[in-house]
């Protein structure tokens, strides 16, 4: 039997290529000898970050509307027009089993095609409330994975699965690396820990909050502080006893097995951790992110008694009053572990391959 062709789309942002990155991996993990193509938009970071992970990509002349008055947008159906062309080009010459896509620009020409020259699809919807390619796709498609309830609101019931985003396997066994974390870390036993998240890049309005807070937060808790490579050289210098700051976390492993409380932004994958590491959250979303998907995806566990959400315009008059709340209140902070914990879905990688194996069986 000739081995399986999977051709997968995703990105725009971590959260469309990151997910994309774990299904092939386990794809290629389940099947040695398979053939896997990635497809992106021509200009955007899946270009960089697809070939840092092993696998081929091509590009899509493709982007989004501009949301302002733009002489970009008067190009936007020429480049719908050619994207799908340059699709039908690929599929023809890469003839694939199955087409994947989890999101983003590029995924919406590659998976009309697919449709259209008949190729079993399945997409992977990370967020609480849809982006508009996988809105306009899921009529199209044969299956759509997602990963939080109520999603029929935006797609056919009959085609959705709850499956959950793909995260990294090494956050399931957390509760037994707490004392290597602690020790690895130099963090000291016996406090509390604090560990604050405003994504690689950094969140400047998180990290003025930190510094303006600093000395209450740190007679409760000690903290660890990733600020971001954007954000580094202006914070560095905040490093002392019981706090530290860093660009990047290396062993995220490490930082939340530490952890005690956690504020973080409200990115869909960054949600899927959170729920298995389990402990008690403040999510600051973003308001810069398309649809206000951060929001929404907040409202969404904070809905379930499983966090607590503050936003950016609210902060002034809400954080402290929230965090001294928390840090007193241990069955708050039990309550929101316990639900927290409930919304994981940590097979959801293996579970969303399940389904695409579903269509290799059926043809």
């Amino acid at each position: 039997m000739k081995p399986y062709r999977f051709i997968i789309s995703g990105g725009g942002t971590g959260g469309h290529i990151y997910p994309a990155i774990s299904i092939a991996n386990e794809l290629r993990k389940r099947y040695p000898d398979c053939a896997i193509l990635f497809v992106g938009a021509a200009d955007r970071m899946e270009m960089e970050k697809v070939p840092a992970a092993g696998y081929e990509i091509k590009g899509l002349w493709i982007s989004g509307i501009q949301r302002s008055l733009s002489l970009k947008n008067l190009m936007f159906p020429f480049k719908v027009i050619k994207s799908i062309r340059d699709s039908y080009k690929i599929l023809k010459e890469f003839k694939p089993d199955v087409a994947i896509g989890t999101g983003g620009y590029a995924s919406g020409p590659l998976l009309y095609a697919a449709h259209k020259k008949g190729i079993p699809t399945l997409i992977q919807e990370q967020n609480s409330y849809p982006g508009i390619t996988n809105k306009l796709l899921s009529k199209k498609v044969d299956k759509v994975c997602v990963a939080s309830d109520g999603l029929d609101r935006f797609f056919p019931a009959s085609k959705i699965t709850l499956t959950g985003n793909p995260v990294r396997q090494d956050l399931l066994n957390l509760q037994n690396l707490r004392s290597e974390a602690v020790a690895e870390m130099n963090l000291d036993p016996e406090r509390k820990t604090l560990l604050v998240l405003g994504g690689s890049l950094g969140a400047r309005r998180i990290n003025q909050l930190i510094d303006e807070h600093l000395d209450v937060l740190k007679n409760d808790v000690q903290i660890i502080w990733q600020c971001g490579k954007f954000y580094f050289e202006t914070y560095k210098n905040k490093a002392q006893d019981g706090v530290q700051v860093h660009a990047f976390l290396n062993r995220m492993d490490y930082a939340y097995a530490a952890a005690d409380f956690i504020i973080s932004r409200a990115g869909a994958s960054s949600i899927s951790e959170l729920a298995i590491v389990g402990k008690p959250v403040i999510f600051i979303p973003s308001p810069h992110v398309a649809e206000d998907h951060q929001r929404k995806n907040a409202e969404a566990v904070v809905k379930k008694d499983a966090a607590l959400m503050i936003t950016e315009n609210q902060l002034e008059e809400q954080f402290l009053s929230t965090w001294n709340t928390l840090i007193h209140d241990h069955a708050l902070q039990e309550k929101l572990s316990t639900n927290f914990k409930k919304l994981a879905l940590p097979k959801a990688t293996e579970h969303i391959v399940d389904l695409i194996e579903s269509f290799l069986h059926a043809s």
